[in-house]
């Protein structure tokens, strides 16, 4: 199965929207969750983001997505409860007293980290890297050899995230136990793993850097594409609903 880093093609109204729009949309909700401490308009910047999943054609990906994201948020959680002290005490864990303001405060953060991964994630799985770089070259003027870094960057995640299972598949047909439930075993199991992560992702690099080279990098400029963003009506309804986000987020 694909992973969420990927593009994964269709013809929704998200595809087509402009490589911008599908930027900007993620830092205004960024921006959004960071601005308000009302649990109610996280929760409801969750919902929008399960609909975007939803309307990009990628429900079952957003929900792996927040699956994942759910055992960091619950380490998070717990973390910050036991570690606030201010407020009054709801009730108390082997003798260390839980507060509703630390319960309030665990439950934001935990709902932020939610929030603010989950669009970036989602609409870079709509989103073609090169007609970003194209848009971020053509539009923005933004020097090309800085946006192909970026959506190389972006491309390597999903390549690195499959490698990295393709070795531990190969150390679980050796008898390693990476299904542990023990956290801190898992992690010294995985850690050793970073050194041949780390060799093939150097040859990697050094092969894609050989590819853009043949290609012209250097040669390219804002004129090179054939292919030209086009800032829709869409676009302008999806970064109005960002903009009323934002609003929203400061005013409660």
């Amino acid at each position: 199965m694909k992973g969420l880093m990927n593009y994964f093609p269709g013809n929704t109204i998200l595809h087509r929207l402009d490589p911008r729009t599908k930027i900007l949309f993620p830092l205004m909700i960024c921006i959004v969750c960071f601005a308000t401490d009302n649990v109610y308009v996280l929760l409801g910047i969750l919902v929008l983001d399960l609909m975007i999943g939803l309307i990009g054609g990628i429900f079952r990906q957003a929900l792996r997505l927040l699956k994942s994201l759910l055992k960091i948020a619950a380490f998070l959680f717990i973390l910050q409860m036991l570690v606030v002290r201010d407020g009054e005490a709801v009730f108390h864990i082997f003798g260390l007293a839980i507060t509703d303001e630390g319960l309030m405060t665990a439950l934001t953060g935990a709902l932020r980290l939610i929030d603010i991964t989950l669009p970036l994630a989602l609409m870079i799985s709509l989103t073609q890297m090169s007609d970003l770089a194209n848009a971020l070259v053509s539009r923005w003027h933004i020097p090309y050899k800085y946006a192909f870094a970026v959506t190389s960057a972006i491309r390597f995640i999903p390549v690195f995230s499959s490698d990295m299972q393709t070795i531990m598949e190969a150390q679980t047909a050796r008898g390693v136990e990476f299904d542990t439930k023990n956290f801190f075993r898992k992690v010294g199991l995985i850690v050793p793993l970073c050194v041949p992560l780390l060799i093939s992702s150097v040859k990697k690099i050094e092969t894609a850097a050989m590819a853009v080279e043949l290609r012209g990098f250097n040669l390219r400029n804002k004129n090179s594409s054939y292919k030209q963003a086009q800032f829709r009506l869409p676009d302008l309804i999806t970064l109005l609903i960002g903009v009323g986000l934002i609003v929203l987020g400061f005013v409660l």
